[in-house]
C-alpha cells in the first residue's frame, strides 16, 4: 500500500479529550475517530489491527471446538423477561421500541438469545456438548464512558456459550475456554494471568478474569511472581483430554492471583516476599460458569440417557477485540508511539524513501516495495514528499515492526537500513538481503 493512496489522518498534536496512552496514540495515529461519547469509527489502520485480532481469536475458538454463528444486535425484551434480567440489568441497557410499540433492546450480551436458539433446535443429550460463539458489536450505556476503547459504550465482543448435560461436562467446557484464552493472548503477544473474579450481572459461581500487566493498567492486581514464567500450552494441546486440560487449569490456578475486588491481603502476605507482585492490570477476557441459571427459567432442556428432561449446564466466555486494540498499545509503546507485536501489526514493513524525487532512491524503494508485495508481505510505502524527520516520526507513531530506510548515502554503499521498532536495533543490508530478512 502506497501512503499517497492510503487514508491515514495523522495528528501532530495530542487531542485534549484523550486521558490515557492508548487513546492518545490511536487518535494521533489515525486509527479511530470519536463520533459520540464512547462511540468510535475505526479508520483503515485501526481496522487492520482489529481484524488481525479477530482472526487469532477465531482460530483459537475453532481449535477448541467452538462453532461460529452470528446473532442480531437488536433483541426482544421478552427473552430478557423470561430470564428475569430485563428489569435487573440497569440503565446500561439501551431500551428501545419499534413502530408497533414492542419493547426491544440493543444487546449488551447474548445469554438469553443463545439459550432461545439452543432450545429451539436441540432436544437430545446426544447433540451435546455444544459451544456456539460469535463476534458482534454490543452496546452498554456507560454512565461515564472514558479512556477511549477501554471503556466505551459500543464495543466489539467475542462471546461463546457452552451447553452440557451435567456439571462435569460443563466444567470441561470451561477448561477448554480457559486454555484457549491462554493461547489466544499469547499469540497476540500478551502474557495473561487468570484471576478469580466477580461474575457481576452475568451470574454464576465460577469466574476468571484474564489480566495482562501494564504500568498504565486500569486497576491494581495481586499475584504470585511465578506466573510470569509459566509456559503457555502449545498448539498441540488436546482439547478432548479431560484430565490433561484439568491439569493445565490446576497449574494456572495453583498460586495466588486476584483482582482488587477479590484480594485477600492476609493470604497475599503469606507469600514469600520475593514472590509477591502487585501491579497495574488490564482485563482482556472474562469467563463464567453459571450452571442452569438461564436454562431453568427459559426451559432449555434435553432428554437425558435416563429418558428424563435435564436443564442444560451453561457457561459464557468473553473477549473484547476492540478493547484488546487499546490493551496492546498500553502494553507496547514508548514516547514516540506504538510498538505493535508482529502478529497484530497493521503492516509488517514500512518503507521510508528518504529523498523522494531522487531517481536512485525512488527506484530502490519501488524495487523493494515490489519484491516484498510480490512475496505476500504487508508493506506500507511512505512515498510522500516529506522531510526524513517527519517520516521517521510517522513510522514510529504507527508502530510497524520493521522500518526500511532508503537514502542516497546508504545506496552509494550498496545498502539500505532495516530498523526493528520493538527494540530500535538496526542493520545495514543489501536490498536483496533485506528482502530475504523481511520475508522469513
Amino acid at each position: 500500500m502506497r501512503l499517497s493512496r492510503y487514508f491515514l489522518p495523522i495528528l501532530r498534536e495530542t487531542p485534549k479529550e484523550a486521558d490515557i496512552v492508548s487513546h492518545r496514540l490511536m487518535l494521533r495515529a489515525g486509527m479511530l475517530r470519536q463520533e459520540a461519547a464512547g462511540i468510535y469509527a475505526f479508520l483503515p489502520l485501526g481496522l487492520r489491527v482489529l481484524k488481525k485480532i479477530c482472526d487469532i481469536v477465531r482460530q483459537e475458538q475453532d481449535r477448541a471446538g467452538a462453532i461460529e454463528l452470528l446473532m442480531p444486535n437488536i433483541q426482544s425484551a421478552e427473552l430478557w423477561r423470561e430470564s428475569g434480567r430485563y428489569d435487573d440489568y440497569g440503565k446500561e441497557m439501551l431500551r428501545i421500541k419499534d413502530r408497533h410499540e414492542r419493547d426491544l433492546l440493543f444487546g449488551p450480551t447474548n445469554e438469553e438469545m443463545i439459550t432461545e436458539i439452543f432450545r429451539a433446535y436441540v432436544r437430545s443429550y446426544k447433540d451435546l456438548p455444544l459451544n456456539l460463539y460469535h463476534i458482534q458489536w454490543k452496546f452498554r450505556d456507560e454512565i461515564r464512558p472514558r479512556f477511549g476503547l477501554m471503556r466505551g459504550r459500543e464495543f466489539l465482543m467475542k462471546d461463546a456459550y457452552s451447553f452440557d448435560l451435567d456439571y462435569a461436562g460443563s466444567k470441561h467446557a470451561y477448561n477448554r475456554m480457559f486454555v484457549a484464552y491462554l493461547r489466544t493472548f499469547a499469540r497476540l503477544g500478551l502474557k495473561s494471568i487468570p484471576m478469580v473474579a466477580e461474575s457481576g450481572p452475568i451470574g454464576g459461581s465460577l469466574s476468571h478474569e484474564f489480566i495482562i500487566l501494564a504500568s498504565t493498567g486500569e486497576s491494581e492486581v495481586f499475584c504470585h511472581r511465578d506466573y510470569l514464567d509459566f509456559p503457555v500450552p502449545g498448539e498441540d494441546v488436546d482439547f478432548n483430554d479431560v484430565a490433561g486440560l484439568q491439569a493445565i487449569v490446576d497449574k494456572w490456578t495453583s498460586l495466588y492471583a486476584a483482582t482488587s475486588e477479590k484480594h485477600e491481603a492476609d493470604k497475599f502476605a503469606k507469600l514469600p516476599a520475593d514472590k509477591q507482585m502487585s501491579a497495574r492490570g488490564i482485563e482482556v477476557g472474562h469467563i463464567f460458569h453459571f450452571g442452569t441459571k438461564y436454562s431453568e427459567p427459559m426451559k432449555a432442556v434435553v432428554n437425558g440417557p435416563d429418558g428424563a428432561e435435564h436443564a442444560v449446564h451453561m457457561g459464557s466466555y468473553g473477549i473484547g477485540p476492540s478493547r484488546l486494540v487499546a490493551a496492546l498499545i498500553e502494553a507496547f509503546h514508548d514516547d514516540a508511539g506504538i510498538k505493535w507485536p508482529e502478529p497484530v501489526a497493521p503492516f509488517k514493513v514500512v518503507i521510508l524513501n528518504l529523498k523522494q524525487g531522487d531517481s536512485a532512491t525512488d527506484q530502490a524503494s519501488e524495487n523493494v516495495y515490489g519484491e516484498l508485495s510480490a512475496k505476500g508481505v504487508e508493506v506500507l510505502y511512505h512515498d510522500l514528499d516529506e522531510r526524513p524527520g517527519s517520516k521517521f516520526a510517522t513510522a514510529d507513531l504507527i508502530g510497524v515492526p520493521y522500518q526500511v530506510l532508503i537514502g542516497p548515502k546508504g545506496l552509494a554503499a550498496g545498502t539500505i537500513e532495516v530498523k526493528r521498532r520493538i527494540d530500535g536495533s538496526r542493520e545495514n543490508l543489501s536490498p536483496a538481503a533485506a528482502v530475504d530478512l523481511l520475508t522469513r
